[in-house]
């Protein structure tokens, strides 16, 4: 993109028909032309905690451009086993699998930490990006984000021990958030990770003796950022790279 097509809006400047304010970045980033076909359609919704967007398997009726919150994008296996493959939050949207062209997702996309932001029919969204090159081009470069996001967390799962692994997904989470404080409980801790409370119990519980977190009631405040990605495996820092370099951090 060049000119003023390549400039991102400042949160706030942009608003749904409603007048609700846009802070999505991939709404701020779409040039004005292409905003004006998505505005009519997006419709403004609260997003509370642990509500389903997509179920695996069923089509994709909607997508979801968040404002604030963290979307977990969840393997679901036959015996109710279930593990996270990736987070979405107002860096990009839920429902990638339209911009490439699939109308079907395998995994459950839910809502892990509360917020808000806009709701559009999935029809409406494949209609506009027939007349919506740029639009089409940001939601590709989303797209192939999530694709890397799974294969490096399938090794990070894999490969890197608990502590490890927690903090990476609480970097990850922060960077969502925008906060120290994240409202999250071991037990949806331990659900998205694929493992047993207890195990993320004693994980978190080195964090915290080392001062790195501190655990309240149904809450995580990072405590000591610097040392947090020093804990974390390298995976954190691929993922975070990769979103810097397309712009999305």
């Amino acid at each position: 993109m060049s000119g003023k097509s390549s400039q991102i809006v400042r949160a706030g400047e942009r608003t749904n028909v409603e007048g609700k304010p846009v802070s999505n970045k991939v709404l701020l980033s779409v040039p004005d032309n292409e905003f004006l076909l998505m505005r009519p359609h997006l419709k403004y919704v609260d997003l509370p905690g642990h509500l389903s967007l997509h179920e695996p398997a069923q089509s994709i009726e909607f997508v979801y451009f968040l404002n604030r919150g963290m979307v977990s994008q969840v393997v679901v296996t036959k015996d109710g086993r279930t593990v996270e493959v990736g987070v979405v939050g107002n860096e990009g949207y839920v429902g990638a699998g339209l911009a490439v062209g699939l109308s079907r997702s395998s995994v459950r996309e839910i809502i892990q930490i509360a917020g808000d932001g806009f709701q559009m029919r999935g029809n409406d969204l494949t209609r506009i990006l027939q007349s919506a090159p740029q639009l089409q081009m940001i939601l590709g470069r989303h797209s192939g984000l999530q694709a890397m996001q799974v294969a490096q967390t399938a090794g990070c799962n894999r490969l890197h021990d608990i502590q490890q692994r927690l903090s990476r997904w609480l970097l990850m989470t922060q960077d969502r958030v925008d906060s120290g404080a994240l409202p999250i409980t071991h037990d949806f801790i331990a659900t998205m990770m694929g493992t047993d409370r207890s195990t993320v119990s004693i994980a978190a519980s080195a964090l915290q003796k080392k001062g790195i977190i501190e655990y309240v009631r149904g809450a995580v405040n990072v405590m000591n950022r610097r040392k947090l990605e020093k804990s974390a495996c390298e995976c954190y820092t691929v993922i975070h790279q990769f979103e810097s370099d397309l712009g999305l951090q």
